[in-house]
């Protein structure tokens, strides 16, 4: 079974020309959590017509009205595993 997850990307990186925040490269959404993105999960929806229909309504609420390019539907296998390997934490900088 496929599901998709459907998140929003708040920016505050400094990714841009001049410091400014990175919204879009190319015709993906950028992401970068350690710049201080905000990542949020809207849901897991059981079709694309209705991640593409909450998208829609949750571009008219606050916060998100801000950012209404920032949306990203990612699609999934439901028990199938996602992330195989281990992780290395980065150290803040400053």
């Amino acid at each position: 079974m496929t599901v998709y997850l459907l998140w929003h990307i708040g920016h505050q990186n400094e990714a841009g020309a001049g410091g400014t925040a990175m919204h879009v490269d190319d015709d993906t959404v950028y992401i970068d959590e350690q710049d201080g993105d905000d990542v949020k999960l809207l849901g897991v929806y059981s079709t694309l017509t209705k991640a593409e229909d909450r998208m829609s309504r949750a571009r008219l609420l606050p916060g998100f009205a801000d950012e209404p390019d920032c949306f990203v539907i990612d699609e999934h296998g439901l028990d199938e595993d996602e992330w195989t390997e281990g992780f290395v934490r980065v150290p803040s900088v400053g």
